[in-house]
């Protein structure tokens, strides 16, 4: 029986590892070797504190580091940090947001260099396993000192205080802890703060991008695929000969994996067998030499994008697995160093990559629903798609406004975010990341990009029952088919269409195609 837990701080973890917390219902479970780690470090701490001045233990935060703090008053020192951070507006994350903060929060605590009691890292892994998610909210952090504001509100929930979601209820914190039989944190020596400085919430965030984009551009690749069949294109374009002669590993990955689903199609032709063996007397040809470019440069145009998202996973997976507090509690080397682990650059511009990635991404998908949907163009199949009465019925056409106007909105949210810092904190964070904005508006453009392919999916099945070319798709492209057409049938008669959206984009969110 396969082991259905990921142990945190054995060893760095993987993006599948937290694709399996999160939508698998893998448990976590903490790591002997390095909660010793952990424990040591918070030994260390409180016997190399003594008689020193350590940022965040003895002083204030930021700007007000220059004040020192008595020894009476180092605990509400960090209660105070916790409090007064809760600043956060604008809509509440997702479920699965606050879960990812949370893991990734855990991840960098378990590392041993923030000097904590390990009562936190039980706690935190307590919530993550029984799915009890503090209100954690949208707005707030800059992603400088990491993600203040957003921590400040997980940290209010492990002291104890405010409000949690749980089984889809909000509830005070007190009374699920009383009720859970869970014991809320008392801070020892450096909690507060420890748990603040973090990149957590956008390297959060960011991996569940990186998951949908995986989904996203898995999809565009079938797409494109099965929109060549329906034009019944030549297969010299995501040829192996063709792509090898252009050095980039997308581009050969994306023509490689379009080669793999046509395989067995009875639709897709071979230059050779129609131009090249035999006499050609017309001189003006009825079918394309060359097929439009969203068609004919899908491994050019994707290649791109899938290198992007590996270099994003990359980037965000060092992250996760990285010490990103301030100061650092180095036992090893018997010193506190102080510095900018917790500044989110990183992160925040791999989101801005990634979210142009994934715009350009939906861009090809409208340019082949408008393809699909434009008899003039594909010269083979009816206007909008339209299985009725022309005139009478209306087919897919009022889908398209709703793809091109939502492309539109990415195009225009796929400004850089990663340029906009802004000065604050009485000017100590003079330069920031804006890091959760970042990884926030990439996750907009990604849903935008789920609508858009979902939209495209049904044109692409509807294409299919309107030439009835089912049974000469290759056999991959038939499964495709055959599966979408269990959840969503053809558009005959006019209806309303938004639910066959949300029935497609929940389809292709919840498909297991994924493999890069």
């Amino acid at each position: 029986m396969i082991s259905k837990e990921v142990i945190i701080g054995s060893n760095p973890l993987t993006l599948k590892e937290i694709e399996s917390i999160l939508f698998s219902k893998y448990k976590i479970s903490l790591s002997d070797k390095a909660l010793k780690t952990v424990s040591d470090s918070y030994q260390f701490l409180i016997n190399f504190s003594k008689g020193k001045l350590i940022y965040g233990i003895n002083t204030g935060f930021g700007p007000m580091a220059q004040y020192k703090i008595g020894e009476e008053n180092l605990k509400k020192l960090q209660y105070n940090l916790i409090r007064s951070h809760c600043a956060g507006t604008g809509d509440l994350l997702t479920e699965l947001d606050t879960k990812a903060l949370m893991i990734a929060r855990l991840n960098s605590l378990m590392l041993g260099y923030s000097g904590v009691h390990t009562d936190l890292v039980y706690l935190l892994m307590q919530l993550i396993n029984k799915n009890i998610f503090p209100l954690v909210y949208q707005h707030g952090g800059v992603g400088a000192s990491g993600d203040l504001v957003q921590l400040a509100h997980l940290a209010l929930a492990l002291i104890g205080e405010g409000q949690v979601k749980h089984k889809g209820s909000i509830i005070n914190t007190d009374l699920l802890f009383k009720k859970e039989k869970l014991k809320a944190l008392s801070i020892y020596k450096r909690e507060g703060i420890a748990v603040l400085n973090g990149t957590s919430a956008m390297t959060g965030i960011g991996c569940i991008n990186l998951i949908y984009s995986k989904k996203l551009l898995n999809w565009a690749i079938i797409l494109s695929t099965l929109i060549n069949e329906i034009a019944e294109a030549y297969d010299d374009h995501f040829s192996k000969e063709l792509n090898q002669v252009k050095r980039h590993e997308g581009q050969n990955y994306v023509a490689n994996k379009m080669r793999l689903l046509s395989q067995g199609s009875q639709l897709i032709k071979r230059r050779s067998d129609v131009l090249y063996n035999k006499q050609i007397d017309e001189h003006i040809l009825i079918d394309k030499v060359q097929e439009y470019y969203s068609l004919r440069c899908v491994p050019q145009i994707l290649g791109p994008i899938y290198e992007t998202i590996i270099k994003a996973e990359e980037v965000i997976i060092n992250e996760i697995n990285s010490v990103n507090d301030n100061p650092i509690i180095d036992k090893k080397n018997k010193d506190v160093y102080h510095g900018g682990n917790f500044h989110g650059d990183y992160v925040a511009l791999e989101m801005d990559k990634l979210k142009i990635a994934i715009t350009k991404l939906s861009m090809l998908s409208e340019r082949q629903l408008n393809y699909l949907l434009n008899d003039k163009l594909n010269q083979k199949l009816t206007p909008f798609l339209n299985l009725g009465t022309l005139g009478l019925n209306y087919g897919l056409q009022g889908m398209q406004f709703t793809a091109t106007s939502t492309v539109a909105e990415s195009q225009t949210l796929s400004m850089p975010n990663y340029i906009h810092s802004i000065p604050n904190n009485n000017d100590n964070q003079d330069i920031v990341s804006m890091g959760t904005n970042g990884s926030l508006l990439t996750r907009k453009v990604i849903e935008n990009a789920f609508e858009v392919l979902a939209i495209h999916t049904i044109a692409v099945m509807q294409a299919i029952d309107v030439i009835d070319c089912s049974k000469k798709l290759s056999p991959k492209g038939l499964s495709i088919y055959k599966s979408f057409r269990k959840v969503c049938s053809k558009t005959i008669e006019d209806k309303p269409l938004s639910s066959s959206i949300g029935t497609a984009i929940i389809f292709l969110k919840e498909s297991n195609l994924t493999d890069i």
